[in-house]
Formats: structure tokens, C-alpha cells, sequence
């Protein structure tokens, strides 16, 4: 590798970097609509959880439908990101990120608090200039529901 290629790979892996931490940061805000636009119009995003698949989500905006419904049903919401693994490949990369995930919400009148140990294996394409998540699988493996305050 030369030094521009190791530039360009170096480049790379903080846009990628900073895409995962951007779809946490726009998660915790709640801007699905700005966090929708880190994903290629026809992404998929599956979920895991106990080992099972328990959904798939097709295209920018049934991904961000159910992202909203989803998010407000907490006053909180709190995302902690960790390592993250890359291999690139030209335009195409695929990588692995951890998170810790936080959610604050209310049940029959008393706060609750979720711990979620998540963690993502992503497909990016760069699209223009611009690396996007084309498909993401969300791999829930562990949870810690408890009342606020106990």
C-alpha cells in the first residue's frame, strides 16, 4: 500500500466510525427521520433476540416507521458504543460494532429502566462520497429490565 491508499483506508474507517456513532447520537435524540438517511434506500435491518429472528425490515421507510414507533415509547434513550471491527473492500465494507443501549420508559405509572447489550454486523456501500448502511443485522444478547429507583 502506498501512502495515499493508506490515507484512503484510514479515511474509510473513521467515516464508518462516525456512521454507527451518528445513528446511536440521532437514536438518542429521536430523529429517525435524519437517522433514516444513513441507510440506502433499499436497506434491510433484522433483529435478533434469544437467538431468533424476531424481525425484518425492507427500505428506508418502513425501517423508519418502526424505529419511531419504537423509540417513543421511552423518555429515554441512551446508546454507548464500543469496538468495532472493518474490512474494506473498494466501496463496499462490512463491519462489526458493539453497543450498550439504555431505555427509560413508564408501565402502569412506574419508570423503568432496559439495559441492552447489542451488538450490529453491518453491510456499507459508499454511495457518492458518502459511506450508507445497506444492511444491518441487530443482534440483542443480553437484557436487564428493572424499576427506576430500586
Amino acid at each position: 500500500m502506498d501512502l495515499n491508499q493508506k490515507i484512503s483506508e484510514i479515511e474509510d474507517r473513521i467515516a464508518l466510525k462516525n456512521l454507527v456513532d451518528t445513528f446511536s447520537i440521532l437514536a438518542d435524540r429521536k430523529e429517525v427521520q435524519q437517522q433514516t438517511l444513513l441507510f440506502t434506500e433499499d436497506a434491510m435491518v433484522e433483529s435478533v433476540s434469544g437467538g431468533q429472528l424476531t424481525s425484518t425490515l425492507k427500505g428506508r421507510k418502513q425501517i423508519g416507521e418502526t424505529f419511531s414507533n419504537f423509540l417513543n415509547l421511552f423518555e429515554t434513550v441512551y446508546h454507548l458504543n464500543g469496538q468495532q471491527t472493518l474490512t474494506l473492500n473498494g466501496d463496499k465494507a462490512t463491519g462489526i460494532s458493539y453497543c450498550y443501549v439504555v431505555l427509560i420508559g413508564t408501565e402502569n405509572e412506574k419508570k423503568y429502566k432496559t439495559e441492552l447489550g447489542v451488538y450490529y454486523q453491518d453491510e456499507y456501500v459508499r454511495v457518492g462520497k458518502k459511506w450508507l448502511i445497506a444492511h444491518r443485522k441487530s443482534t440483542f444478547s443480553w437484557r436487564d429490565k428493572r424499576e427506576l429507583g430500586q
